[in-house]
C-alpha cells in the first residue's frame, strides 16, 4: 500500500464516523416518508398511500367512483410536482396511482 492509499483510507474512516454520513438518520427517514404520504393524501379521491422501497416509490390508491381515468393522470402529475417542490429527497421518487374496479361473481 502506498502512502496515499493509507491517507485515503484514514480520511474515509473519519468521514464515515460522522453521524448520518453513511446512512440516513431514522428520524429523518420516517419524517420524509410521512411527508410523502401527507402530500399524496391531500389530493381529492385518494384513499390509501403506501411508501415502498425505502421511500423511492409511492403507491397511491384512488377511489374509482370519484376519480375518472383522466383525473388519475392529473393526480399522478400533481403528486409528483408537489413532491418535487415540497419534499427534500435523494435521487428520484416513482409515483404510481392505482384506480381499480373489481367485480366478483360466483356460479353455483
Amino acid at each position: 500500500e502506498s502512502l496515499y492509499a493509507r491517507i485515503v483510507m484514514a480520511a474515509d474512516a473519519l468521514s464515515g464516523a460522522r453521524p448520518g454520513a453513511r446512512r440516513e438518520l431514522v428520524e429523518t427517514y420516517f419524517d420524509r416518508i410521512r411527508q410523502l404520504e401527507r402530500v399524496a393524501m391531500g389530493f381529492k379521491g385518494v384513499r390509501e398511500v403506501h411508501a415502498v422501497q425505502a421511500g423511492r416509490e409511492l403507491r397511491v390508491i384512488v377511489d374509482n367512483h370519484t376519480v375518472n381515468d383522466s383525473e388519475t393522470q392529473a393526480i399522478a402529475d400533481g403528486i409528483a410536482e408537489r413532491i418535487s417542490n415540497e419534499v427534500v429527497f435523494p435521487g428520484r421518487i416513482k409515483v404510481t396511482v392505482i384506480r381499480r374496479f373489481n367485480i366478483v361473481e360466483y356460479a353455483r
